[in-house]
């Protein structure tokens, strides 16, 4: 239950969570007439904001009273903010209706939108996509999940736009609408500390095709998990992107060229978009993120020629496999976004040369033994730093690592101290943790973005 359109003048949202969403909705509500209030368990200092920038809006930090459920209409919550919270399920309890930033957007946008979820990829396929669309002359909105929130742009967009909009499994467990054309890429354990069991997991991811409208275009993995969610799909139409299968609507590897065909081809036949070579970034998961982004492009209208000039001309997302520094014949690579050891697989089989790996963080309750087992063959060492280190260093044991393949440290800059003494000529040192940065950060930005300066103050 929702409070749409001009419902919303006058009525009292209540805010939970002040970072980035919570910050666009109290910048947006009131040019819709809403009354916002905010709560969150930190101070104003701890949050870092000055409240007179926010003037019609009313704060209650450091706590979340649910007496001010007692003057709420809406509930709004910010991504980090779970089901769980007292706050919510009270909320729940009293049937307040509970919406997001993400679900506001959706309804409103006066552009058509392109959404896309996945456990990994989605930063990389979100932002080709958006190439492709300005390559093809639109004026393109790229955001949601990362980037800007897209509420903070909705006056400055209009019909004739683009919006390309990423979004997290946190944001579609409360969204009852989604984009006409969405991707699933992949979906692979994570969050599981936040989701509790993969089920639900897949469950939330499953909701951006469950809502889509019934003329919707669902674009699904042939070669993961698209085949298992087919049922989930509205009853709209689906396209496939794949390596390894000559899919009939959406786009595929063919040998080493990538081509769009059925519902992603504006003819209907297959159309050649380019060569594996001329895709500039690194591993067998980004050759599948192209896919899907043009599989995406396409059913969006966009010509298979203008998806190549996009692809050859686009430079890696920072923090993916991003390229540092090369001192000394040794190659640092930032990989901070792999918050999963999933991610780290894909990292790893992304190189052939020896890699020294800086792994740990804050788990999120995953399992790490397929990923550790595939660093013992692929490393020359691992580094082990983080509140939860320690599980790095265990599961190498259980799994027969030696005492020499191992080394626990606390910090970041005692990981990159000890990889410059164990590297060697030609190896790789590649930060790709498998654990979030909340122990020392406030994101995986801010992680990698410090792993930057360490390198190259090298």
């Amino acid at each position: 239950m929702f409070l749409e359109g001009d419902l919303l003048k006058g009525k009292r949202v209540l805010i939970v969570g002040f970072q980035r969403q919570g910050q666009a909705l109290a910048r947006w509500l009131p040019t819709i007439g809403a009354r916002p209030l905010v709560t969150d368990q930190k101070t104003a200092e701890q949050l870092q904001v000055n409240l007179q920038d926010y003037p019609q809006t009313r704060f209650y930090l450091g706590e979340n009273p649910e007496t001010l459920l007692d003057q709420t209409d809406l509930l709004c919550i910010s991504g980090g903010v779970p089901l769980d919270a007292p706050i919510v399920e009270a909320a729940l309890a009293r049937q307040i209706p509970i919406t997001n930033d993400a679900q506001l957007f959706v309804d409103r946008c006066p552009a058509p939108i392109i959404g896309i979820t996945g456990s990994a990829g989605k930063t990389t396929t979100t932002t080709l996509v958006g190439e492709m669309l300005k390559h093809s002359g639109f004026t393109t909105w790229v955001g949601g999940n990362i980037g800007n929130v897209l509420l903070d742009v909705m006056i400055g967009i209009r019909p004739d736009h683009r919006v390309v909009m990423e979004l997290s499994s946190f944001q579609l467990e409360l969204m009852f609408s989604s984009p006409q054309i969405a991707a699933v890429l992949n979906i692979t354990p994570n969050h599981l500390d936040r989701h509790k069991t993969m089920q639900n997991y897949i469950r939330a991811k499953a909701r951006i095709v469950a809502y889509q409208p019934k003329d919707g275009i669902a674009i699904l993995g042939r070669d993961d998990w698209g085949s298992r969610l087919v049922e989930t799909a509205c009853g709209g139409q689906i396209a496939w992107f794949s390596r390894n299968e000559l899919v009939t609507d959406g786009a595929f590897l063919a040998g080493s060229r990538l081509f769009v065909t059925g519902l992603c081809s504006p003819t209907g036949d297959p159309e050649f978009v380019c060569e594996v070579h001329e895709i500039p970034l690194r591993g067998e998961h980004n050759i599948s993120n192209v896919l899907a982004a043009c599989a995406l492009a396409g059913a969006a209208g966009i010509e298979a020629p203008t998806m190549g000039e996009a692809i050859r001309a686009f430079k890696a997302v920072p923090h993916r496999l991003e390229t540092v520094r090369q001192l000394d014949g040794i190659t640092f690579v930032n990989d901070s976004i792999a918050t999963a050891p999933e991610r780290v697989v894909a990292a790893l089989n992304s190189y052939t040369e020896p890699i020294v790996l800086l792994a740990g963080g804050v788990d999120k309750k995953l399992p790490w033994d397929e990923m550790i087992a595939l660093a013992l063959t692929k490393t020359r060492h691992i580094i082990a730093f983080g509140k939860d280190g320690d599980i790095v260093v265990n599961t190498v044991r259980k799994l027969g690592g030696g005492e020499g393949r191992v080394t626990r440290v606390q910090t970041l800059d005692e990981a990159v101290q000890r990889a410059v003494e164990v590297a060697q000529t030609g190896d790789v040192v590649l930060l790709s943790p498998g654990g979030t940065s909340f122990d020392a950060y406030q994101d995986f930005a801010a992680r990698g973005e410090h792993f930057r300066q360490l390198v190259n103050a090298l």
